[in-house]
């Protein structure tokens, strides 16, 4: 009688060096927002505290304060439609539109989402630090004798002058430093580059 040798199992594959892990979305950066909460809670609370304690001294025997008597006797006999009405609703409209804003915008507009290599991992970059870099980056370019340039969040406006060089050609030059710069800050939403080149005023 004889008997086969069972199968050897199967090696486990393992993964190539070189695949990683899906990046996680990157979002932006929500704001505290501590100055406008602790208005809107000191308003809240010193509003609430003294209607509180006017309804407690009405109860205790005593005569409501003026101001609720004057507030409640010109809102019964004051028309829906005058000036003053229409202007606090308004207000009141414009302030709760200005909270909800708050509340569903995250804020923290200066600070740009950079790309989540790891999903433990959040990063920003400072625009103010995004444009010193894409600055340092345009003026190593032959020709560009002075540059400036603003980062937002979807443009990267790039104003340089050059002093000699075509202009087509500093230009064609520039184009590529600022969009391999704009690459090398690991962004995750990269701003678009917008490259302007001129000469130097003329003097006299």
């Amino acid at each position: 009688m004889t008997t086969t040798p069972a199968p050897a199992p199967a090696p486990a594959r393992e993964e190539e060096p070189g695949t990683t892990a899906p990046a996680a979305p990157a979002r932006r950066f929500w704001a505290v927002r501590r100055v406008p909460a602790a208005l809107l809670a000191a308003v809240v609370l010193g509003g609430a505290g003294l209607l509180l304690y006017d309804v407690a001294a009405v109860r205790a025997d005593h005569s409501a304060m003026a101001w609720r008597k004057e507030t409640a006797e010109g809102l019964a006999t004051e028309p829906l439609d005058s000036t003053w009405v229409l202007a606090g609703a308004s207000l009141a409209a414009l302030l709760g539109l200005w909270l909800l804003l708050l509340a569903l915008t995250p804020g923290l507009r200066s600070v740009l989402p950079m790309r989540r290599d790891h999903p433990d991992v959040r990063a920003g970059l400072d625009r103010k630090a995004a444009a010193l870099i894409l600055r340092d980056r345009a003026m190593e370019v032959s020709g560009v004798q002075s540059a400036k340039v603003r980062v937002r969040r979807s443009k990267a406006a790039v104003r340089a002058v050059s002093h000699f060089r075509d202009l087509d050609e500093v230009r064609a030059d520039l184009e590529r430093a600022v969009t391999t710069g704009v690459d090398e800050l690991g962004l995750a939403r990269p701003p678009a580059p917008k490259v302007r080149v001129a000469r130097p005023p003329r003097k006299g």
